[in-house]
């Protein structure tokens, strides 16, 4: 199955988070989306590696997404190695998607950040011949990083004003990591009402300073480039 968009999370909820709207929005224009996840985010303080399991199936058919696997890394101790980049490298070209994201170069969790570069690595290592997997090479047209946890300029947003309410019921999915009080699990950052609201807040500030109710926002890893400057302002301004 070709893929146009491949996103990678070093943990399940990763993507929901940070870019959930954007996948729900791109599977209703017809576009075939898959979520490989690194890890199977079994060093969380709440849930169990059964419970994220089925909670990454349910988002999974909310977002609406063709494919979803997982590379069972270590949770918290994966490395950038060999062995690791040549199982994401069969995975590159086995989908050979036309867009990578992953998650950002910074943010507050190690894996994320170490997520990306092995993700990034591995695009390009896709791409080199003398790497044989018994599959045709593959490089990504262009790599994104979603931004999640820290603050980050983007590089630009995407409208989800129609879909923030499905990207919402996306992360309710994981009701075991997120607000939910029900739980009698201990209390995390994550797990408070604050950081449920903060999902919110945060696509409507971003939405705000982009002329739309809701957006996410994302990192270019290369240089982007437009053919006229008539294409970066397709919204009229209210």
């Amino acid at each position: 199955m070709k893929l146009d968009l491949l996103v990678f999370g070093a943990h399940p909820d990763d993507v929901e988070l940070s870019c959930g709207g954007t996948i729900i929005k791109e599977v209703q224009k017809g576009k075939k989306v898959g979520i490989i996840d690194l890890t199977r985010g079994e060093l969380g303080t709440r849930g169990s590696i059964k419970i994220r399991d089925i909670e990454s199936k349910n988002a999974s058919k909310i977002m609406g997404v063709s494919v979803r696997e997982n590379m069972n890394f270590s949770d918290g101790f994966f490395e950038n190695n060999k062995k690791n980049k040549i199982l994401l490298i069969k995975k590159i070209r086995k989908y050979q998607p036309d867009v990578v994201v992953t998650n950002a170069l910074s943010d507050r969790h190690p894996d994320h950040s170490r997520g990306a570069q092995i993700v990034i690595d591995s695009c390009f290592l896709s791409g080199l011949s003398k790497i044989d997997t018994n599959q045709d090479v593959w490089r990504p047209n262009a790599i994104y990083h979603y931004i999640q946890f820290n603050n980050i300029q983007p590089t630009f947003v995407i409208d989800i004003s129609q879909q923030f309410t499905k990207k919402l019921e996306s992360v309710k999915a994981y009701s075991s990591q997120f607000y939910n009080p029900k739980s009698d699990e201990p209390k995390t950052i994550i797990s408070s009402k604050e950081f449920l609201n903060s999902i919110t807040y945060r696509a409507q500030d971003l939405g705000r300073q982009a002329n739309c109710k809701f957006a996410e926002g994302f990192i270019s890893h290369q240089l982007p480039v437009v053919e006229f400057l008539s294409e970066l302002n397709k919204k009229k301004t209210e």
